[in-house]
């Protein structure tokens, strides 16, 4: 059974990592990390069967590809508290020569990252190829996913889609963060949607939605849930409802964080309202 108060602890820091990262450099994208916080914490602590020691091909373990690369800052945080590589070089994100650049890339060598990441539209295509050569080499592992809802706007995902269907690609999970929000203001606005929901049923996948996605219990419960739907013939779909900027009242649904930095007050607000659990970086 999942420690909660634990897990909860640890998604507290992560929001810490993600706000002071964003800070020193006065770059990145906190909204998206700061939504998708619980989803990682559940993903590498409850849910991914997983080595920890990091091999590229990831042969016997479930693999997690993040397409919406620019949420980068949750990422790197969760990977570095999972033990991939040392809290403190959270320090260097997005500075010359870091490994932790604005976008996950792989030439670094950083571990627990296997695709560079960035240009939205491309990691559903990526997860589809690693989840076939795990079916080729007779691997029952699972493949993770994780896009933006915007995101979805790129033409590229729905090909994708559609060839994950067609050839009963079932050992994939795709998320969707379901926040509603992207760059220039809210998917209704910038370019609507629709019933995402019955897009991806029409297209053949089996979808589920956990609403309160920014609750570990929610989130842990439904993915196992997913989880179990896996080796049915159909790829599977979490739509993730979640809230940009999580954690940080003045920056809780609302597009204007999505990529922009806090200042020095900001920052000291924002922290006040998450605590030190485990210790910063």
């Amino acid at each position: 059974m999942a420690d909660y108060k634990a897990l909860e602890d640890l998604v507290v820091q992560v929001r810490r990592d993600i706000l002071r990262q964003v800070h020193k450099v006065n770059s990145g994208h906190p909204g998206g990390s700061l939504g998708c916080a619980e989803f990682f914490v559940a993903l590498y602590n409850e849910l991914m069967e997983r080595n920890d020691t990091f091999e590229m091909d990831g042969i016997g373990e479930d693999l997690f590809f993040l397409s919406n690369g620019h949420i980068s800052p949750v990422f790197y945080s969760v990977l570095a508290r999972a033990g991939y590589f040392p809290v403190e070089e959270l320090n260097t994100f997005r500075l010359l020569n870091s490994r932790l650049q604005g976008h996950p890339t792989t030439h670094e060598g950083l571990p627990g990252v296997r695709i560079a990441s960035g240009s939205l539209g491309q990691g559903i295509s990526v997860s589809i190829g690693a989840a076939l050569t795990k079916k080729l080499n007779n691997d029952n592992h699972l493949i993770y996913t994780l896009c933006g809802d915007g995101e979805l706007q790129e033409g590229q995902n729905w090909e994708a889609i559609m060839y994950a269907a067609g050839n009963g690609v079932d050992n994939l999970i795709l998320t969707v963060d379901l926040n509603g929000q992207q760059i220039d203001g809210s998917t209704d606005n910038v370019l609507p949607m629709g019933n995402v929901k019955a897009k991806f049923e029409a297209f053949g996948w089996d979808v589920m939605e956990i609403k309160k996605g920014n609750d570990l219990s929610a989130i842990i419960s439904g993915m196992k849930k997913a989880k179990d739907k896996s080796g049915n013939g159909k790829p599977i779909c979490v739509l993730l409802h979640t809230v940009m900027g999580n954690g940080v009242d003045f920056m809780m649904h609302t597009h204007d964080w999505h990529g922009k930095a806090p200042n020095d007050e900001q920052l000291e607000n924002a922290l006040s309202q998450n605590p030190v659990t485990l210790g910063d970086y």
